[in-house]
């Protein structure tokens, strides 16, 4: 399958490559909810799940949301190198909390790999490119093209944990760069023009889905908010254990939602990333302390990443949640086409005013 010849010129177009578990599918369902976006592909990798499921289960998202055209492409099914780590004491041994009867498995003959490079060439400069898996897929995309983000209009990560921590602060680690060490180093060693922006799990830890969210999705009481319903459900099995309580974080969410509507960042750091393991995981971080100062032994040359470290809470669970209630069917929050024209590009590190 080819891009399509006419993408609707005035739509944000976005290219996912996701490991589709729960809190994906939500990722997916925000996307899907918008009028200003086309998703010209998904792309598929493991993480979360074992790779062919995650492709399922993109499938079963489209089915809710009517959309089986979007063209779905296989990844890898492991890290560049050792074996797989999968996530299904969070995701369930399907992905999707094993509550679902899902769609069938589609995807295109055309590898995850060979589409990412092929899009960012037919359209260069165009489309937004959205990772929220392990980032096996788009270091051998590198591999064929090491200008691919250059070619791309933006590159979105949901991987990383933003700089190093304040002074008391604790070290942490994400799953999505800890999967695959190699790839994530040479991702964010990628050329690139700015573009890059990693949406860590300094951020994304806060960006909570209470409990009152679940009651609101199952008032609504359309497929999509009951299925929206039903995949936090899951996600807060998990997350019960963490803090006493069924709620959880919106990793990819609040991802996606940058993505979409950058103007609910409130503040980031620029500079390169460097890779400290810790606790059998990985702690990969904009190489410069909290407050945007060098590190007293080094910080490394490399390309620059912008880092999130802060953003509207307040305005990020309107605009997400509202997508999960009410889908494709409520009338857009937004008049015009807002996001984004400049950003990540042409503004200096900080807070924004």
């Amino acid at each position: 399958m080819t891009v399509p010849s006419t993408p609707d010129p005035t739509a944000q177009w976005i290219v996912v490559d996701t490991d589709t578990g729960l809190d994906d599918a939500h990722s997916l369902l925000y996307l899907l909810a918008q009028p200003d976006v086309e998703i010209l592909g998904i792309t598929t990798i493991y993480g979360n799940t074992p790779v062919r499921d995650a492709a399922q289960n993109v499938a079963t998202v489209l089915r809710i949301a009517g959309r089986e055209d979007i063209p779905v492409y296989l990844g890898a099914a492991g890290p560049i190198e050792g074996e797989a780590s999968i996530a299904d004491f969070v995701h369930g041994s399907d992905g999707l909390g094993d509550r679902f009867d899902r769609a069938p498995l589609r995807v295109e003959e055309e590898t995850a790999v060979e589409y990412l490079v092929r899009v960012a060439n037919e359209l260069p400069g165009q489309v937004d490119l959205h990772p929220i898996g392990p980032l096996t897929n788009i270091a051998r995309a590198l591999e064929l093209d090491p200008d691919l983000f250059l070619k791309y209009r933006s590159v979105v990560i949901m991987g990383g944990a933003g700089p190093y921590p304040a002074p008391g602060g604790a070290t942490i680690t994400d799953a999505n760069t800890a999967n695959d060490r190699i790839a994530a180093e040479r991702v964010f060693g990628a050329r690139n023009n700015g573009n890059v922006v990693m949406v860590g799990v300094n951020v994304t830890a806060q960006a909570l889905l209470e409990e009152d969210v679940l009651g609101v999705l199952y008032s609504v009481g359309t497929p999509w908010a009951r299925f929206a319903g039903d995949v936090l459900d899951a996600y807060n099995d998990f997350y019960q254990y963490k803090w006493g309580r069924r709620i959880s974080s919106a990793h990819d969410g609040l991802a996606t939602a940058i993505l979409h509507r950058p103007e609910i960042v409130t503040g980031w750091i620029d500079g390169p990333v460097d890779f400290t393991p810790y606790g059998g995981s990985l702690a990969t971080r904009v190489a410069l302390t909290h407050d945007g100062l060098p590190l007293v032994f080094g910080t490394p040359e490399g390309p620059v990443t912008r880092a999130i470290t802060s953003f509207d809470a307040v305005e990020f669970r309107r605009r997400f949640v509202g997508a999960l209630a009410t889908g494709d069917r409520r009338a857009p929050i937004d008049t015009g086409r807002i996001a984004p024209t400049a950003w990540p590009f042409g503004r200096p590190s900080g807070t924004l005013a």
